[in-house]
């Protein structure tokens, strides 16, 4: 934005703290008139000599001596208010150089200013915040950037290097060629859509009605029923109504993800899952939970990192694509919700989602 050129705030202080002397002075002389005119009658004034016969030398050199009192004390405060101003604004100068190196693309520097606490130096340190989250924001970006070009770069060269054999072994099974295509075109379409599906979960670029939590674990697990089935898992829903703001379609994916989770990830027979709605003061409560094998805390920390897979612990024909709890995390933050993970000590994870509550007849 372009701007006008102006006095800086340095100027401006110290305008005002000469200007305040300035009028204090004055009204003082103002005082001192005023009290010998009306105080000090002729033939009252006491000197070095003894009584003056009249003031009237006084009144007439009074003027005068206000005069250059007057300018020796605005001297005085423009450079007192010029010294003082520009110590009362030095942290402001730190906390400008910050900006303008992270600005230049530097995020790693700190203000960290030291002292007793006042509004300049609450201010650096919710600056200092503000830049350790940015920080930390752009590093995940650039992580999830440079893992999404893998991942993306691994179906295509597949496909490449399928057409590569057919192209040059036309003796080849062609339907096999084919339908391995078509799995490779599958997977990377899956991941196309989910790279979609987290960018416009960050952005928040969605609308926002009633959704009742319950009502979406209910068509979740009904959906993924018959994979249960398949893989021999018991899913068990129970839960109270659990309404929250938000989107539908979003927090279905949410849930969906969540129970995909904890059947793909179970034991291989005989295994359950558990998915329980719950309300609390100000908060809804999904909460998926499954048998598995046990899990180190190390490794549950790292599940809702982008295309951390847990590999030891996955069916090879659900492998998905890597972002299914990283998606949920997501969706979770774009509705100012938490998501905490927590190994189960007799084997598998609970996962917890927790969202702020609406009024159970709130207008969407």
């Amino acid at each position: 934005m372009l701007r006008r050129p102006g006095l800086s705030v340095r100027q401006k202080l110290t305008l005002s703290y000469a200007g305040f002397l300035l009028l204090a002075s004055a009204l003082m002389l103002a005082v001192v008139w005023v009290f010998v005119l009306r105080y000090l009658p002729d033939g009252m004034l006491y000197g070095p000599s003894g009584y003056i016969p009249s003031s009237s030398n006084l009144m007439d050199s009074l003027p005068a001596a206000a005069a250059t009192a007057l300018a020796f004390l605005l001297a005085f405060g423009l450079l007192g208010g010029w010294i003082l101003a520009g110590r009362m604004l030095a942290p402001l100068t730190r906390i400008a150089d910050a900006a303008r190196m992270a600005a230049d693309g530097s995020l790693s520097h700190r203000i960290r200013m030291e002292g007793p606490k006042d509004e300049f130096r609450e201010f650096a340190d919710v600056f200092d915040t503000m830049l350790e989250q940015l920080e930390s924001h752009v590093t995940e970006q650039q992580r999830f950037a440079a893992n999404a070009s893998h991942e993306l770069r691994t179906p295509l060269a597949i496909s490449q290097t399928l057409l590569d054999v057919a192209r040059n072994d036309p003796t080849r099974d062609q339907g096999a060629l084919i339908e391995r295509l078509h799995a490779v075109n599958t997977r990377a379409i899956h991941l196309t859509e989910a790279l979609l599906l987290v960018s416009r979960a960050e952005r928040r670029s969605f609308s926002r009605e009633r959704v009742d939590l319950s009502l979406v674990a209910e068509e979740a697990t009904e959906t993924l029923l018959p994979l249960a089935e398949k893989h021999g898992i018991t899913i068990e829903t129970r839960g109270d109504i659990a309404p929250t703001i938000g989107s539908q379609a979003l927090l279905l994916q949410l849930t969906m993800n969540l129970v995909h989770n904890a059947i793909v990830h179970n034991l291989p027979e005989q295994g359950t899952v558990w998915v329980n709605t719950s309300v609390r003061p100000k908060t809804v409560v999904l909460t998926v939970e499954n048998t598995g094998e046990k899990l180190s805390r190390q490794l549950v920390s790292t599940l809702t990192e982008p295309f951390q897979r847990g590999t030891e612990r996955i069916h090879t024909d659900h492998a998905g694509v890597g972002l299914g709890l990283a998606i949920v995390k997501t969706i979770t933050q774009a509705h100012d919700g938490t998501l905490t993970l927590t190994p189960r000590s007799a084997g598998g994870l609970r996962i917890t989602v927790e969202l702020p509550a609406t009024a159970p007849h709130a207008n969407s």
